[in-house]
């Protein structure tokens, strides 16, 4: 039997540790049909793209050095690919019980539709195996044809974060098919304290923005945090009353949908936590946002390339991942 074959390709930082090879040891799939390429640098986007360069599989398979996939990971991808027509397959981003309460907050922020709106299935395993489009998929989870990725140009290296999705929105208007399992997850950690998160959303927001501005594709959403950002600075120049109504509306929701994700979830020291964590969300989405598009001359520049080391740490036909 011929197995469709993948090359698993894993961007960190000089010297990091990639922990996402000890789940890869345990992949239940034929072993001489998957490989796995570690990139080390300091341009992500760069890294990927020359992994696939040095790529042998008929499908690439990015993930993150904290990506932890489960045994049948390659073989979900595999069965959505023999349904004929797709060229993209990802699933979604799952936050580990093990986590704090306050990373167990950050995700439920995330996968909420007050916090995560349209992208939240990135983040929770919802409904079943369907066609999608870039709001449903996530770089650290997300496979793609070999020959589809090298024909588009690969990632714009301009781009991090974001990067797959104005490739993705490349895709889709070509017409390609796209596809989400919620099935197909990965578990990682939400980032370890409030400050890295607001780190987080505000990457998130400006590489939003600067997608936006080259080209990949635009929503009246993603703006909604940014002008709420705005509403709050000219708030303390308003004199009237009735101008504090969309912020007494918007902790109300606040409170409603905090209280809605504890009786679906279960967990009652998180939800405490989300009333605070949605506005920081919000606002620090929304400042990235605005920063991206101040900043768009300084993104349309290629970044240094820096240097980029490519190890195939597992070959077709190699056991193990360590």
């Amino acid at each position: 039997m011929a197995y469709q074959t993948f090359s698993i390709i894993i961007p960190v930082k000089p010297g990091g540790n990639v922990r996402a090879l000890q789940a890869l040891g345990r992949v239940d799939y034929p072993t001489e049909a998957f490989e796995v390429l570690v990139a080390e640098g300091r341009c992500p986007s760069l890294q990927r793209n020359l992994a696939a360069g040095e790529a042998k599989g008929e499908y690439l398979y990015f993930l993150d050095d904290d990506s932890l996939v489960a045994p049948d990971f390659l073989r979900r991808a595999a069965a959505c690919y023999e349904s004929g027509g797709i060229v993209a397959v990802g699933g979604p981003s799952l936050t580990p019980d093990s986590d704090s309460p306050l990373q167990q907050a950050f995700g439920m922020a995330l996968a909420s539709p007050f916090g995560g709106g349209a992208v939240r299935n990135r983040y929770r395993r919802s409904g079943v195996r369907r066609k999608t489009g870039d709001h449903e998929l996530i770089l650290c989870n997300l496979s793609i044809s070999a020959s589809v990725f090298r024909d588009a140009g690969g990632f714009d290296r301009r781009l991090y974060p974001n990067e797959e999705n104005e490739l993705l929105v490349r895709l889709g208007r070509q017409g390609l098919q796209l596809c989400h399992d919620p099935d197909l997850a990965v578990v990682r950690s939400q980032r370890p304290g409030l400050r890295a998160f607001s780190r987080q959303l505000f990457g998130y927001g400006r590489g939003r923005a600067q997608q936006i501005l080259l080209g990949g594709g635009c929503g009246l959403a993603n703006f909604v945090p940014s002008v709420f950002l705005l509403y709050l600075l000219a708030l303390p120049l308003l004199d009237k009353p009735v101008y504090y109504l969309p912020l007494l509306c918007y902790l109300g929701m606040s409170l409603l949908f905090a209280l809605s994700a504890g009786v679906r979830g279960g967990k009652t020291a998180p939800v405490l936590i989300l009333p605070v964590v949605f506005p920081v969300l919000h606002l620090c989405y929304g400042a990235g946002v605005i920063w991206g598009l101040i900043t768009f001359g300084v993104a349309k520049r290629m970044p240094p390339q820096g240097e980029v080391t490519v190890k195939r740490v597992k070959g077709f036909g190699e056991s193990g991942c360590l």
